[in-house]
């Protein structure tokens, strides 16, 4: 089985860059243009805000799909999370698919990083429960829910949405992000960064078979995504190396794969004739 060619675009550029990104993007038949959902990313500003990024790639492209790589709970409260996510559904004709995870460990609030982590359950509990929220909002009308963390007195958001409700592609890697995902996900995502890759991601989608079959679901109707670029495999060094990746991931259950857009100067760069090559398919 081939894997669905994703992009993951930086939003570093100044806009007509950015819109020629999104359009090229598009132009080379990539399945998803995706975006990481940050304030800022390893020293690199500006870092462009996600949501009004998709905003605008919605309204300079038509066909691709468009999405969050991920959207978390650490800055994002639920109901103007909700709210942008029904915006961009509807500028994009429903295009949009939220990738979300539980994110980082620190605590971010109002763009600020405060001076604690958050303990590995903390980071499960909160992400449950946005999950839930964000699933009620984006279903319901006049949704009201008491959380730990967040709470609303009858809101409304989800009339006017293009799709039913935009796919939840969940990065959940422990036994509790794995049931999330199980549950509420219409795909999972995969970011390996250990040493062993190919190991840990095929330990994982064991983990997440059996967390689907938990929930009375079948993985194989479930997209599962492999994030690339933060492990030594060489994904855009030639397009012998990405068939060669490609054929393996395929083979033990994976569905998808994101690329990086070459990034000259950085650790992901590469020759963007290769990375147009793979993404001729």
């Amino acid at each position: 089985m081939q894997l669905r060619r994703h992009a993951i675009v930086w939003p570093i550029h100044d806009w007509p860059e950015m819109a020629r990104t999104w359009r090229r993007t598009e132009e080379l038949g990539f399945e998803g243009a995706w975006i990481y959902d940050h304030l800022a990313w390893r020293g690199h500003t500006p870092w462009d805000d996600a949501y009004a990024s998709l905003a605008a790639a919605a309204a300079v492209t038509s066909r691709v799909r468009l999405g969050t790589l991920v959207t978390s709970p650490n800055f994002r409260t639920p109901v103007p999370t909700a709210s942008a996510i029904r915006t961009i559904d509807r500028i994009s004709g429903g295009r949009l698919t939220l990738g979300i995870g539980a994110g980082g460990t620190e605590h971010t609030s109002d763009g600020d990083v405060l001076d604690r982590e958050w303990s590995p359950r903390e980071r499960a509990d909160r992400f449950e429960e946005w999950v839930d929220q964000l699933d009620l909002l984006l279903t319901g009308a006049a949704v009201s829910a008491t959380g730990q963390h967040w709470s609303m007195r009858g809101v409304t958001v989800s009339p006017g949405l293009v799709q039913h409700r935009p796919p939840f592609w969940i990065a959940g890697n422990g036994p509790r992000g794995l049931r999330l995902a199980a549950r509420h996900g219409q795909g999972w995502i995969a970011n390996p960064i250990s040493e062993t890759p190919y190991a840990e991601v095929r330990e994982r989608l064991a983990r997440l078979a059996d967390a689907c079959a938990d929930a009375g679901r079948d993985v194989a109707t479930m997209p599962r995504l492999l994030l690339t670029g933060f492990t030594d495999e060489p994904w855009l060094a030639s397009r012998q190396a990405y068939d060669d990746l490609a054929g393996r991931y395929a083979e033990i259950g994976i569905t998808d794969v994101a690329l990086h857009w070459p990034r000259p100067g950085s650790e992901w760069d590469a020759d963007p004739a290769v990375f147009e090559e793979i993404a001729a398919g």
